[in-house]
Parts: structure tokens; sequence; C-alpha cells
């Protein structure tokens, strides 16, 4: 396996960034919108870079957030090298623009979505949230986006649906070969990805998410490790089936399909009780549910979370 679980993370130990090509895109695409009254009104006003007015959502955390230059550089994104340092220094190996999304499966109006379509469905939220990776660190990243409920709605969900699966873009002739089965896939129970938690990203820190993070559009769900939440995703699938997701395949012993974070269920090689926040030199707990009980734990009742880890 390559998921490695590193003892210590220093802020000292994040590569330098290279970001100037992310910059070019950000004012290539965000500029196109406004000039075509893709964004809201005001936008063609605001910074090259910037998505426009966004709402603050209630849902966010009031700790303190992660570094722009830490949430672009330190990141896992096989398809673009497993190396932490690799995604940011190889994100001309995806083409972003044109980028659609097919929302298909057990739907009542299947569809297809331009990136452009998906940024007017709703008033875009920021929602800064707490990220929990399964090899120990964690981050806060003020995400941008929508609810995926809205999206779903739209596609009217069949009766027979239980399962959400989220299928990201792969290209073998530029991206990594090898790791797991490609093109990466993730799924959430229906009543999970209709929680008001779970997020479709179209960018972090008021930008255009970058490549790296998973651009143009990315799933979120704080509550969950962060391989459950897909990247670059091209289709949305309804099933009444569980999927067999990218990680299960490749461990099924290390990784269940819940992967809800659980600091009393270890990872069968290291301990998910304590996390180290990226930014910070000691560890701190790690809480249930990632710190959103409140919110999710009604949808687990009953349900043995050492069994459904």
């Amino acid at each position: 396996m390559l998921i490695r679980h590193p003892d210590d993370i220093l802020p000292s130990e994040i590569t330098t960034p290279r970001l100037y090509q992310e910059r070019r895109r950000f004012m290539s695409l965000a500029g196109g919108m406004a000039l075509a009254g893709i964004l809201p009104a005001g936008t063609a006003h605001a910074s090259p870079a910037s998505l426009g007015p966004i709402l603050k959502s209630p849902l966010s955390t009031s700790e303190g957030q992660t570094s722009f230059k830490a949430v672009t550089t330190y990141n896992n994104y096989y398809e673009l090298g497993t190396d932490k340092e690799d995604p940011a220094q190889n994100t001309h190996r995806l083409k972003t623009s044109p980028w659609t999304v097919r929302v298909e499966g057990l739907v009542n109006k299947p569809r297809t979505f331009g990136i452009e379509e998906i940024l007017k469905l709703a008033p875009l939220e920021e929602r800064i949230y707490r990220m929990r990776c399964v090899e120990g660190w964690s981050m806060v990243i003020p995400w941008v986006g929508i609810p995926l409920a809205t999206l779903l709605k739209l596609a009217d969900p069949q009766g027979s649906a239980r399962f959400v699966e989220f299928v990201s873009h792969y290209d073998k002739a530029t991206m990594t070969r090898g790791v797991l089965d490609w093109p990466y896939n993730e799924a959430l129970r229906l009543d999970e990805a209709r929680h008001p938690l779970t997020l479709l990203a179209v960018g972090l820190y008021g930008e255009l998410l970058p490549i790296q993070n998973g651009a143009p559009l990315r799933l979120v769900v704080p509550w969950k490790y962060g391989f459950k939440s897909g990247k670059s995703i091209v289709a949305i699938r309804l099933t009444e089936k569980q999927p067999v997701t990218a990680w299960m395949k490749a461990g099924p012993s290390e990784y269940g399909f819940y992967s809800n974070v659980n600091p009393e269920v270890d990872h069968p090689r290291w301990s998910q009780a304590t996390e180290r926040r990226i930014g910070e030199f000691s560890k701190r707990k790690t809480l249930m549910f990632n710190g959103y009980a409140d919110q999710v734990a009604s949808l687990y009742s009953g349900m043995d979370l050492r069994r459904n880890f």
C-alpha cells in the first residue's frame, strides 16, 4: 500500500508551491465566465481569480484555517502522483475546461451538466470544514460550493435508489498508472449524499478550485476520512446496490465503505485516536465524526460502527 502514516508533519516539510500556473487558470476561467454572464452580478468587477459574491455558511467551524500554501501543496491526489508534493507539480496533466458531469443511473431526469451550469445552480457558500486524512493529519479548509442535494434534486432520484457513486476523471496517457483500479470511484448512501453538510466544491479561499485539490468539481464530506471525497468528478451515478469503491478494492481489510472518522476504530497499521493539524507541532485528540457528531450521528443509529467502518 502506498498510503503512508507519517509520525510527524511540520510546516517546514511542506514543499514550496508552484502556483503561478493555477493563477493563470483562475484568471482565464473566471474572466471568461464573467464576460459570458455566467457568474452572479458584480463578479466582473471582482478580482479575476475570485468566484464573486459568496454566502457565509452557519455550518462552518470557527477554528483557525490552514494556510492556503499548505492546502494547495500538501495533497493526496494519486492520479497526479503518490507523494504529497506531486499533485501541485503535475497540474499540467489535467485539463479542466471544457468539463461536464453526468448524473445517471436510477434517476427520472438523467442529464449532463457543464461546470458553468453547476456554478449557477445555487448561491455559492463558503463552508469552513475540518478535514481528516486517514494517514493521521488534518486541515481546516474554507471550501466554496453548493449542497450536493441541489444537484440530486434536479435529477429526481427513483424510489429504488439507495446509493450515490462518484466517478473521477482518469486519463491513462497522462496520469499515474498502477496504484489503484482506475478510474477512482467513491460512494455514499443516498441519505448521506443528501445531508446538508455534503458539499460539491468548486473553490477554496474564495478562488476557483486548484487542480491539485480536485478541480473543477469535487465532493466534500467532512465527517468522513478524506479519501471519501472524490476529486475531479465526471459522473454521479445512483444505484440500488452498494458500489465497491476504489480503496475497498485495494485494501478491503483497511478501508471500509463508511469510513467515518472514528477515534475508537484503528486502522490496522496505526491508531486513529490522535491527529496532527498541519501547521501545529503537537497532536490533538481525534473527534468522533470529525467533530460533526451532533449533525450526523443519527444517520448511523443502531449500527455497529466497528463492523461498519
